[in-house]
């Protein structure tokens, strides 16, 4: 793979529903139309609309490949005939290792786009975020509507607290909350 002048890689982050993977679809949409070589791949683990496809809550998909490494990621890339300019990803915080891969094919040239949670529902920050948000040319926080008081959201609540940092889910676990929504306990609701 030779280096190419002026990689972006692109970081979509926020909360639970903040439309992060309808931005990153949208992207790769586009580069379907500039005729560029692009991949999608998504954490093997979420499987809430699809095994294969990126959902969004909206209902949008796009298939994509399931992978749960970084090395996952490379090693289908090494057996690929194709040479892409453009790799996505959705969901990056529940992959394991894919933050490094994407700063190595960065450093090579590769745009890279990334949807994915920065913090947990406890507000640590996810160590595979920590890895990729020094590298990003461009970091896009994307709001929802706090579920308490319409403001915009930044932070993701979990509805019931069963101790696992990430637990796949949709409306049914999460909400997204504004900062002053998201210190106050469900008893206090």
């Amino acid at each position: 793979m030779s280096p190419r002048a002026n990689p972006e890689l692109v970081i979509f982050t926020g909360p639970m529903f903040s439309s992060k993977t309808t931005r990153l679809l949208d992207i790769l949409d586009r580069s379907t139309y500039q005729k560029k070589k692009s991949i999608l791949f998504k954490a093997s683990m979420d499987n809430r609309y699809s095994r294969s496809a990126v959902c969004t809550h909206s209902g949008v998909k796009m298939e994509g490949i399931a992978i749960d490494s970084g090395s996952s990621l490379l090693e289908f890339l090494s057996q690929s005939d194709e040479v892409y300019d453009t790799i996505a990803v959705d969901e990056a915080f529940m992959i394991e290792g894919v933050a490094e891969v994407l700063v190595w094919l960065f450093k090579r040239g590769v745009n890279i786009y990334v949807s994915s949670l920065a913090l947990s529902y406890s507000v640590s920050v996810f160590d595979e975020m920590s890895v990729l948000l020094p590298w990003a040319t461009r970091v896009e926080v994307c709001t929802a509507v706090c579920t308490k008081c319409g403001s915009d959201a930044f932070y993701t609540h979990k509805k019931c607290d069963d101790g696992k940092v990430i637990a796949v889910g949709g409306d049914d676990m999460y909400e997204p909350r504004c900062w002053k929504h998201h210190l106050i306990s469900e008893q206090d609701d």
